[in-house]
């Protein structure tokens, strides 16, 4: 889904322009994001690139391994691996990020942000709530 509406936003948008669907709430608005979260570490593309083959492996790994039957860590994980694919196909494509979901309070962001943050979130209430040991 975060790649479709990245071709949506892409195709039907110029950097920067601004969509309102809820006015001063909500709006779709095209940013190119060379960085992390935030924008922070910009023109860091390969540093990333890297960095999330490795997490994406590392995770794939670990869930094989050790979490085959744990439907709450595989729900966590595949999130999070969903998310960073998202992003990694942006990188590698694109040398940027497209984001797109702007609340006007928060950075621009994007769905595949989204499900890192809440398969990582997912992940650690899960740990803490059932005293899971990894």
């Amino acid at each position: 889904m975060d790649q479709i509406i990245k071709y949506y936003i892409i195709n039907n948008f110029s950097h920067g322009q601004s969509l309102a669907i809820i006015k001063n709430i909500f709006h779709l608005t095209y940013v190119k994001n060379t960085g992390a979260a935030f924008g922070i570490l910009k023109n860091a593309n390969n540093f990333f690139i890297i960095v999330s083959i490795i997490i994406i492996l590392f995770l794939l790994f670990y869930r094989y391994y050790y979490f085959k039957s744990n439907i709450y860590i595989n729900i966590s994980i595949g999130l999070i691996i969903g998310g960073a694919v998202g992003n990694l196909i942006d990188r590698i494509l694109l040398n940027h990020v497209v984001d797109y979901l702007d609340f006007r309070i928060w950075p621009v962001f994007n769905l595949a942000d989204s499900a890192i943050v809440v398969g990582a979130g997912f992940l650690i209430i899960y740990i803490i709530v059932t005293d899971y040991e990894l």
